[in-house]
């Protein structure tokens, strides 16, 4: 780390945030336009832009001024925000290029690089920013450390691996076993094992040592912003809800790419408040409400407006997603007392990291809780951890449940694996089936 950097960096994030501040203060006053069949979006989301607006800014100037560490969604994170990383989420990264139209070109660029296009999207797409230095947000931070975890896929290992090789620098493995039930002790010393030296490796890549009343602090924040991220999520139980699907993809960039900070307790909370209002005024996130359904799997990021239009059209609100709740179902287990201890308990826990009929289990219990009248689910592509037996889960919604359900075939951000014309003809005929 160099003073020059430090400053420049400091300069960078204290001017940017005036910016944005006053970019805020604009978006707040000014009208949105009219939608004919959803209510006016949620005032949260002019802070939510500055947030990840805020985030990208500090990467722009984070390299040699502070730290860095690219991770995987699913690892933790907690030591490394209380040793001052900047933290940058590749994952989240290929979901806003996804969103911008630009995760085509940055995927065929790394085919043509010799990667397959079997490959995951958002691996592909982090590999075509690296190769071509082309990103939607300006510029990436380079890495001084990698943390992939395996709670998620096995194909974060072999992407790391690239990625380690192409910069140069260290990677932190935490390997997680997969579930069939309760996570055994050995287990749990295995995965607290592994996190013990992450920790020594990012002590080392940081050159500073780990202040256990900081990891504790931010444990703590964790622990809070998830907590409060499952009663966002949650409020979809009311009728009408005041939130969507849809909503709760794009609401939930802070709790996996800002987790432990005070900025994301803070935006929460807010959020919570502002669909309270909604509730008590009896307001949904449609103008009409007809039909309720769940989704299961990554969103469709290019076409996910498309897609709201679409069903918001007939009435069909989409109001619930594991995907989504998945960032916050984990929050009793998170221990700010215990925080490397508990965080083995956390990471083995993710839902991609379940058996088959745990994740059956949790779709119908959500299901059954926001009382939901279909299920879509979304065949992906490129992310079969996710994808693999959802036939089956269909077949026993379907079968034993009485729910109806579609599968869905597309890629979370490669546009080119969508058929509108054949997604738009079978959720017509889903749609119309359910009465709306």
């Amino acid at each position: 780390m160099t003073l020059y950097a430090s400053v420049r960096h400091g300069l960078a994030v204290t001017g940017g945030r005036a910016v944005l501040g006053v970019v805020r203060w604009r978006d707040t006053f000014r009208r949105p336009r009219a939608h004919p069949h959803l209510a006016p979006p949620l005032r949260s989301g002019v802070r939510l832009k500055e947030l990840i607006a805020r985030h990208y800014l500090k990467g722009r100037t984070a390299s040699s001024a502070v730290p860095v560490a690219w991770v995987t969604s699913g690892a933790p994170v907690e030591p490394l925000v209380a040793l001052g990383y900047h933290v940058h989420y590749p994952e989240n990264h290929g979901a806003i290029c996804g969103i911008r139209r630009v995760a085509e070109d940055l995927c065929t660029a790394a085919e043509s690089a010799g990667w397959s296009r079997d490959l995951c999207s958002y691996a592909r797409t982090d590999l075509g920013v690296v190769l071509t230095g082309r990103t939607p947000v300006g510029r990436l931070p380079r890495p001084d450390l990698l943390v992939c975890c395996t709670n998620i896929c096995q194909t974060v290992l072999g992407w790391y691996q690239v990625l380690a090789e192409r910069f140069g620098v260290p990677m932190a493995l935490v390997d997680t076993p997969f579930l069939y039930g309760t996570a055994p002790p050995h287990a749990l010393t295995y995965v607290e094992r592994q996190i013990e030296v992450l920790v020594e490796a990012a002590e080392r890549a940081a050159g500073r040592t780990l202040d256990p009343g900081r990891l504790h602090a931010v444990t703590r924040r964790s622990k809070d912003a998830c907590t409060l991220w499952r009663e966002v999520v949650d409020r979809a139980r009311h009728r009408p809800s005041p939130i969507t699907a849809f909503d709760t993809f794009v609401h939930m960039a802070p709790i996996v790419e800002m987790r432990g900070e005070a900025c994301t307790v803070d935006y929460y909370a807010a959020l919570l408040e502002e669909l309270d209002g909604r509730v008590a005024r009896g307001e949904g996130a449609l103008l009409e409400e007809q039909v309720r359904l769940a989704w299961d799997n990554l969103p469709i990021w290019p076409r996910m407006r498309w897609l709201s239009d679409r069903l918001a059209a007939r009435g069909a609100a989409l109001v619930a997603s594991p995907y989504a709740r998945a960032w916050g179902e984990l929050a009793d287990l998170i221990d700010p007392e215990r925080p490397v201890a508990s965080a083995a308990r956390v990471y083995l826990h993710p839902i991609l990291n379940l058996g088959i009929g745990q994740r059956l289990a949790a779709l119908r219990a959500l299901a059954r809780d926001c009382q939901v009248d279909g299920v879509l689910l979304h065949s992906d592509r490129s992310c079969r951890p996710w994808s693999s037996g959802q036939a089956d889960i269909r077949d026993r919604l379907v079968r034993e449940d009485k729910i109806p359900a579609l599968l869905l075939e597309a890629d979370h951000s490669d546009p080119r694996a969508f058929s509108e014309a054949q997604a738009s003809a079978r959720i017509d005929a889903f749609l119309e089936g359910l009465g709306a």
